[in-house]
């Protein structure tokens, strides 16, 4: 897989991609990211970017020109075109299954008051990450480029994502690990036993208990 983040402070990314599993991903060749400054691509003598919008208000626009330019650069029919706002859809784990199968991703992070509106029918997707807002679309595009990359092929092992929280509409159940007893709050038996069916029925029931408790939206979709 190869992904291009399109941003005006590419500095941002610079620990994120080396750390963990994604800068392990990187340097093992299963994804190749990289970072564009949309600022190179301004016509602007000065490398204006932004500009304050028609009609009033606070705040600053980002412009289409540099925008459009940056993602012409590296655009191929394979490419599926991302901006990150809290005007997109809201992000879950299915989406992340379903971009960890794609060839090519290019994520556009806005930042200011936003995008021109002319913007929008330059990508394909909107996403968002939450119902609130950021000084711009870089920390949620880190999150979301995390939570495609593990789910590639041999980045983790596929029995560690299986598992885990969302992948089928339930909340992970309760893990625990040495001591047995810790102050008093012993690792429920059947962890014990060694008995691997029982196990899996008790590690089931406690997913389905902690949805219906944290949850339970989320039960309707199980």
């Amino acid at each position: 897989m190869k992904i291009d983040i399109l941003t005006l402070f590419p500095d941002m990314f610079t620990n994120v991609l080396k750390e963990s599993i994604l800068g392990r991903a990187i340097q093992n060749g299963q994804v190749v990211v990289n970072v564009h400054n949309i600022r190179d691509y301004s016509k602007d003598p000065h490398k204006k970017v932004d500009d304050y919008g028609f009609g009033g208000g606070k705040g600053m626009v980002l412009m289409p020109q540099p925008v459009y330019d940056a993602i012409e650069a590296f655009k191929t029919r394979d490419s599926l075109v991302i901006m990150m706002t809290p005007q997109g859809i809201p992000y879950h784990q299915t989406m992340a299954y379903d971009l960890s199968k794609k060839s090519h991703l290019i994520f556009l992070c806005g930042h200011y008051e936003g995008f021109d509106e002319r913007i929008r029918d330059m990508v394909d997707m909107e996403i968002s990450i939450g119902d609130f807002i950021l000084t711009g679309g870089e920390i949620a595009s880190m999150a979301i480029v995390d939570s495609i990359v593990r789910l590639l092929p041999g980045v983790i092992e596929e029995e560690s994502h299986i598992q885990e929280s969302f992948h089928n509409h339930l909340l992970d159940y309760p893990v625990y690990t040495k001591p047995v007893d810790f102050m008093g709050k012993k690792v429920p038996e059947v962890l014990l036993s060694g008995h691997h069916e029982n196990i899996r029925k008790w590690r089931l029931e406690q997913s389905i208990n902690k949805t219906q408790k944290r949850r339970p939206d989320l039960l309707e979709k199980s």
